[in-house]
């Protein structure tokens, strides 16, 4: 299909507090569209707050998708069931006849989305199970034998993906990599993609961060974490217990340090997260990807949309 005949997307990504989500807004409601999210903390229901979701206003004044739809006790939400909803939500809203707008932060959402992923088979319970309860030099050792190409390329001590690596090869017989060199499912070979990067001056950047942790504080954000870990049903390994401001905020609760130190250490773990986005985003997207660094977003979106 050549691109001319193929439906528009357009795209909305960068760093935390680029100010993303009122230029989706904006976009929406000048060429009627749909905001579907792309960040995997805006997911989850329990924090609107803490992970800087829309407010219930700006939802209110364009359709907004995939935000606040997974509960927090949800161990089992991946950027491949983003994907898949973000595929459903994209086909309903060019069914609509109205632009769907992708928005967010997560890299690892939108090249899943675009370029699809390995399709790795489930790996059986029992197997991971025990791939999982070896200790990390132990499975290090292993993967060493059954994958050497990973066992190479990966830390020792990177206990999470050399237990992918050899729980994939040995329930597979394939190695990851192999699996990988194959991805299915991606949609970038059926939509006409318009992307813009906002990539602003990064003391510009700052600033919003420090002022939007005050705003956080004082909104209810420390309410808001509190109502969450006093969830009997929350798992001790739930994704959104690493969420950004949640460890922060939880030893605030626990009496471990103050109000001042913690908004200290949200900002900074805030400004790390965003320097790391801004280096992935400013890197590894095609070139085609419209990198925008000034103030006049929404015109130059404008133009981009064309």
């Amino acid at each position: 299909m050549d691109i001319s005949d193929r439906p528009k997307v357009a795209l909305i990504a960068g760093p935390t507090a680029s100010g993303k989500s009122a230029l989706a807004v904006a976009t929406a409601q000048a060429h009627d569209g749909v905001v579907i999210n792309a960040d995997s903390a805006q997911v989850y229901a329990d924090l609107r707050i803490v992970t800087a979701r829309p407010s219930e206003d700006e939802e209110a004044d364009v359709p907004h998708i995939l935000f606040g739809h997974v509960d927090a006790a949800d161990t089992g939400y991946s950027a491949a069931r983003w994907a898949s909803e973000a595929r459903t939500a994209i086909d309903t809203v060019l069914g609509q006849g109205k632009l769907p707008i992708l928005v967010g932060g997560t890299g690892l959402y939108l090249r899943t989305l675009i370029e699809g992923i390995a399709p790795v088979p489930e790996i059986p319970a029992d197997l991971r199970a025990a791939v999982r309860a070896l200790p990390v030099g132990e499975a290090h050792a292993a993967l060493t034998r059954e994958d050497p190409a990973a066992a190479a390329r990966l830390s020792a001590n990177d206990t999470t993906r050399v237990a992918r690596a050899l729980e994939v090869v040995r329930a597979t017989g394939r190695t990851l990599s192999d699996w990988q060199a194959a991805p299915s499912g991606g949609i970038g070979d059926r939509i006409d993609l318009r992307a813009a990067i906002l990539l602003p001056d990064r003391d510009w950047l700052f600033d919003r961060i420090d002022a939007r942790t005050t705003m956080m504080l004082d909104d209810g954000a420390i309410d808001e974490v509190a109502a969450l870990l006093a969830r009997p049903d929350l798992p001790t390994d739930a994704p959104i217990r690493r969420t950004i401001g949640v460890p922060e905020i939880a030893a605030l609760l626990a009496g471990t340090t103050d109000r001042a130190a913690t908004a200290d250490a949200l900002r900074l773990v805030t400004r790390r997260y965003a320097k790391r986005q801004y280096t992935w985003f400013r890197n590894q997207p095609p070139p085609a990807w419209h990198r925008l660094t000034d103030t006049t977003h929404l015109q130059q979106l404008a133009t981009i949309l064309q």
